[in-house]
């Protein structure tokens, strides 16, 4: 149902990217690679994809991308301050000039009253510009349409801040 949308968000990265040159790294936690898979299951995706960051357990997200542990444990993994710093982190830790991370609780279980399953906190960092962070509320979907519609947001906002 989401594919072609996300097949055609990739393709539109990887036709603008270049001639903005652009290079994206992504830091993903709840799509566990997809959007980066996405990216790179298009033909040309060398040109504009530097690489990913799986960085599914707290301790991940502290050893890939220099974030503190004590930062996580105060705010949470699921939480705008972490997504920021994971979409910084992978500035730092990558050549690229820009990148996506993505935070959240897919489901089924796992949700809270204050963190409800469907949340995701995602954030687009940019060599000398201000951090962008956005949060979703996708509700009570399947843990693959939270994923899938995180992807497709990720990708959304990849293409407008290139």
């Amino acid at each position: 149902m989401y594919q072609d949308e996300i097949n055609n968000l990739a393709k539109q990265i990887i036709n603008i990217g270049p001639k903005s040159k652009v290079l994206i790294s992504t830091a993903e936690s709840c799509t566990g690679g997809m959007i980066g898979a996405a990216i790179t299951s298009i033909a040309g995706s060398s040109t504009v994809y530097d690489r990913g960051f799986i960085t599914y357990s707290n301790n991940s997200k502290a050893e890939l991308l220099g974030i503190d542990i004590n930062l996580i444990n105060q705010h949470g993994a699921v939480s705008k301050e972490i997504a920021k710093l994971m979409a910084e982190g992978c500035l730092v830790k990558s050549n690229s000039n820009l990148s996506v991370s993505v935070t959240g609780v897919a489901g089924p279980g796992g949700g809270t009253k204050e963190k409800p399953v469907g949340l995701v906190h995602m954030a687009i960092a940019k060599k000398n510009r201000d951090t962008i962070n956005f949060k979703f509320l996708f509700g009570e979907k399947s843990r693959d349409e939270i994923r899938k519609l995180t992807t497709i947001n990720a990708l959304k906002n990849l293409y407008e801040n290139i």
